[in-house]
């Protein structure tokens, strides 16, 4: 909820897994949020990133390496990187 200034008033905002869309739950102490930097042409940290959430479910598969590369593979081209 926000306030009439634009605030955020909330004590709790939920995220979603960016694999899976999954609700990521106050109780899932196994969820990961993962930035990874932006790089310039010269292979320098431009101090921009782009940030993945992965719920607990996704890890406890074994399935969070492969889910974290689909997810930059596809925003990769987005925020031109090589």
């Amino acid at each position: 909820m926000q306030n009439e200034e634009g605030q955020n008033m909330d004590l709790y905002i939920p995220r979603k897994c960016s694999a899976t869309n999954r609700l990521i739950t106050s109780k899932d102490h196994a969820s990961v949020q993962i930035n990874i930097g932006h790089l310039n042409e010269n292979g320098e940290y431009s101090g921009q990133f782009t940030t993945f959430a992965l719920c607990g479910f996704i890890r406890a598969q074994g399935d969070a390496d492969s889910a974290l590369d689909r997810l930059w593979q596809k925003k990769r081209v987005e925020v031109q990187q090589h």
